[in-house]
C-alpha cells in the first residue's frame, strides 16, 4: 500500500466506490462495508498476508540499552617481558546501577586459565597513603607453583626483591579512595609498585 495516498481515494474491491475502510489483517485491501469484505473473503484470503509490526503504525519497543564498556590504561607486568608496559583494559559497568559499585575489568586473557585474584595497594613509598589506590591482579596458580619469574618485576626491582614474583600482573588505578571507578594508570605509579614488589615476601 502506498502510504502517501489519501485514505479516502481507495476504491472498494467489490463495488469500486471510494472508501477509507480496509482489511484490518493486511491493511492492503479496501472495502466500503463489512459485508463486501465478507463476500470477497474467499478470494481475498489467498492474498491476505498479515502486516508485520514494522509495517504497522505501532511503535516498536526499543531493545534494552547495552552498557558501554569503559576503557582505561593499565600497567602489564608480563612474565617474559623485560619492562612493564601500558595496555588498554575494557571494564564492564555493573549490570544493576548500585551506588559505589565499581566496573569489572576484563583481564582474564592475561592470565593462564583465566584465573586471577587481586588486592589493593593503599600505601606508596615510605608508607605514605596513595591518593589513588592501585589494584593488582595476579595469577594465584603461578605464585603457588613458583612459575617463571616475572622479568619485568625483576628488572624494576633490580633483582633486589626478597622473594621473586612469579606470573603476570595487571595493575589498575582507582579514580579515588572510595574505589568506585578507574582512572588511567601510568609510569608515575611505578615507584609505589616497585616499593611493594621489593617488600613482598
Amino acid at each position: 500500500m502506498d502510504r502517501g495516498v489519501s485514505l479516502v481515494n481507495h476504491p472498494c474491491l467489490v463495488c469500486l466506490r471510494s472508501t477509507s475502510m480496509w482489511c484490518s489483517r493486511c491493511q492492503n485491501a479496501w472495502y466500503c462495508s463489512p459485508e463486501h469484505l465478507q463476500s470477497d473473503w474467499a478470494r481475498h484470503r489467498r492474498e491476505c498476508v498479515p502486516i508485520t509490526p514494522s509495517h504497522s503504525n505501532m511503535i516498536a519497543t526499543p531493545p534494552p540499552v547495552q552498557a558501554q564498556l569503559i576503557t582505561v590504561s593499565a600497567i602489564l607486568f608480563a612474565s617474559q617481558e623485560d619492562r612493564p608496559r601500558i595496555i588498554t583494559v575494557n571494564c564492564e559497568p555493573p549490570r544493576m546501577p548500585v551506588q559505589g559499585a565499581c566496573p569489572t575489568p576484563l583481564i582474564q586473557g592475561h592470565f593462564p586459565g583465566g584465573q586471577a585474584n587481586n588486592f589493593i595497594l593503599t600505601q606508596g613509598l615510605n608508607g605514605e597513603p596513595l591518593r589513588f589506590p592501585l589494584q593488582l591482579w595476579y595469577s594465584p596458580g603461578a605464585l603457588a607453583a613458583n612459575g617463571p619469574i616475572n622479568q619485568a618485576i625483576f628488572r624494576i626491582t633490580s633483582g633486589a626483591a626478597a622473594k621473586p614474583w612469579c606470573g603476570p600482573v595487571v595493575v589498575l588505578k582507582y579514580s579515588g579512595s572510595r574505589r568506585q571507578g578507574y582512572s588511567d594508570a601510568g609510569s608515575n605509579d611505578l615507584p609505589a609498585l616497585s616499593a611493594y614488589f621489593l617488600a613482598y615476601r
